[in-house]
C-alpha cells in the first residue's frame, strides 16, 4: 500500500512538472522552424520526380529516392503537415505535386506491407485537408492491394514477401506493420470493405499475443508457419539482438496499439498500448531520446535515435486523452512534452546545418545503415507531435 501511495504522489508531481514544461514551450516558433527548413529543401529540390529520404552525418543535402521507396510517403506528409499550419498555397502545390508522384503505388500488386506509410502519410493526409475524392478512391484501392498480403492461417499480413526467398523466412511480420494497420482502418469507414476492417483487428491480435516477451519488449520479427499458422520463432533484424528492446520497434507497438484502440474502441488494445508504453518510458536516458536499442553494449556512447522519440512523442499525446486515470493522462503528457522539448534543443534541431529538421536518428544498425543521420520519417513524426500539440493546446481535436 505503502509502494502504491508513493506510485500516485510521483504521478501527482509529474503533472505539476508538465504544465510547466507545456507553459515553456512554444509550439507555434517550432513549427515556424519546420516551415524555414521545409522551405530550404523545396529550393535545394530541384528534381522533383524524386523525394528526399536522408541526410548522412557528413553532409548537408538530401539523398533523393523514388516512389517505390519504403520512406516516399513522409515527404509528401511533411509538406501537409506544413500546409495545414501555414496555409500556404505554393507548400501546398507542392504537396500535391510529391503526392501524386506515389500514385502507381495503388495500380500495382503489393510489394510489401509499406504501402500503409507510403500512401497513408501521403493521400491521407491529402484528403483530410482537401477532401479530394480521387485521393479517397485511391486509398480504398491501395488498402485492397495491402490485404492481398494478409495469411488467414497466420492472421497477420505478410510483411517483407521478398523475405523468403532471401533468408528463407516463411510467412513473416515485423512490428512495423502495425502503423500500415491505420490504411486498412479508414478505408474500411470510408467506402472500403468490412474485410479491411477485420483484417486489422486480427493482425493486431495476433501481434499482440505473438509479438510480445513477459516484460512487453517487442520482437522486431516474427516468424509463422505457413501450414499451421503458428509461431515459429521471434527475433530481431533491425534491433542489437533476438532478446533486446529496439527503440523504434517499441515506438511502432506504442503508436500502433494507440491507434488500434481509437479505430476499434476495444478496450484490450488501449491496455496492450499502456503495457508496452511502461518499458520504453521507463528506461529512457535524462535526455527522454533513446539509445537506437536499448540493450545496446556501447551505452552511453551508442547512436541515438531521434525518430522513436518523435514516434512515441505523437503517439503518447494521443494515448493520454485516451486513459480514464487523469493522473496517468498527465503522466502521458509528461514525457511527450519531454520528448518534443528534448528533440526541439539545439543538440537534435539541424538548424542552419541541414534542411532536415532533425539530427541524430539510426535507421538500421546492424547493417551499418543509416547511422546518426537526419532521416524523413523523423522529420514527419516531429511535425506530426507538433501539429497534435498546437491542436490540444488550442482545444481541438487532434485528429481533425
Amino acid at each position: 500500500m505503502k509502494n502504491r501511495n508513493l506510485f500516485w504522489v510521483m504521478i501527482a508531481s509529474v503533472a505539476l512538472v508538465s504544465c510547466s514544461v507545456a507553459k515553456k514551450f512554444d509550439v507555434n516558433e517550432s513549427l515556424k522552424y519546420c516551415d524555414r527548413q521545409v522551405e530550404r529543401s523545396l529550393k535545394e529540390l530541384t528534381v522533383d520526380t524524386l523525394l528526399p529520404r536522408n541526410i548522412a552525418d557528413t553532409a548537408k543535402n538530401w539523398k533523393l529516392v523514388d516512389y517505390k521507396d519504403w520512406t516516399s510517403g513522409f515527404w509528401p506528409g511533411i509538406l501537409w503537415y506544413d500546409y495545414e499550419f501555414t496555409k500556404d498555397e505554393k507548400v501546398k502545390e507542392k504537396a500535391i505535386k510529391y503526392t501524386e508522384l506515389l500514385k502507381p503505388l495503388s495500380e500495382n500488386p503489393a510489394y510489401d506491407h509499406d504501402l500503409g506509410f507510403q500512401v497513408f502519410c501521403s493521400y491521407g493526409n491529402a484528403y483530410r485537408l482537401t477532401k479530394n475524392e480521387d485521393y479517397r478512391k485511391l486509398i480504398v484501392r491501395t488498402a485492397d492491394t495491402l490485404a492481398t498480403l494478409f495469411n488467414p492461417r497466420v492472421g497477420t499480413i505478410l510483411s517483407w514477401p521478398r523475405m523468403i526467398k532471401d533468408k528463407g523466412w516463411p510467412h513473416n511480420t515485423i512490428m512495423d506493420n502495425m502503423i500500415n494497420l491505420e490504411l486498412l482502418f479508414w478505408a474500411s469507414k470510408h467506402g472500403g470493405g468490412q474485410n479491411l476492417y477485420d483484417i486489422a483487428v486480427k493482425h493486431a491480435e495476433t501481434t499482440m499475443k505473438n509479438h510480445f516477451r513477459p516484460d512487453y519488449t517487442s520482437y522486431h520479427v516474427v516468424l509463422y508457419d505457413t501450414i499451421t499458422g503458428k509461431k515459429i520463432k521471434g527475433m530481431t533484424h533491425q534491433g542489437y539482438s533476438d532478446s533486446s528492446m529496439w527503440a523504434r520497434g517499441q515506438a511502432w507497438a506504442i503508436y500502433g496499439f494507440t491507434m488500434c484502440y481509437r479505430e476499434t474502441k476495444k478496450q484490450e488494445f488501449l491496455d496492450f498500448a499502456q503495457k508496452v508504453t511502461e518499458p520504453y518510458i521507463s528506461r529512457l536516458p535524462n535526455d527522454y531520446i533513446p539509445y537506437w536499442d536499448f540493450n545496446a553494449p556501447d551505452i552511453p556512447k551508442a547512436a541515438k535515435d531521434a525518430s522513436a522519440a518523435a514516434v512515441v512523442a505523437s503517439a503518447l499525446l494521443e494515448l493520454s486523452g485516451y486513459v480514464k486515470e487523469q493522473q496517468q493522462a498527465k503522466r502521458y503528457k509528461y514525457f511527450a512534452m519531454k520528448m518534443i522539448v528534448s528533440l526541439s534543443s539545439d543538440k537534435y534541431l539541424s538548424g542552419n546545418l541541414k534542411p532536415s529538421f532533425l539530427l541524430h536518428s539510426t535507421g538500421h544498425w546492424p547493417n551499418k545503415s543509416e547511422i546518426d543521420y537526419s532521416i524523413n520519417y523523423a522529420d514527419y513524426y516531429y511535425i506530426e507531435a507538433l501539429t497534435r500539440l498546437k491542436k490540444l493546446e488550442e482545444g481541438r481535436n487532434i485528429l481533425e
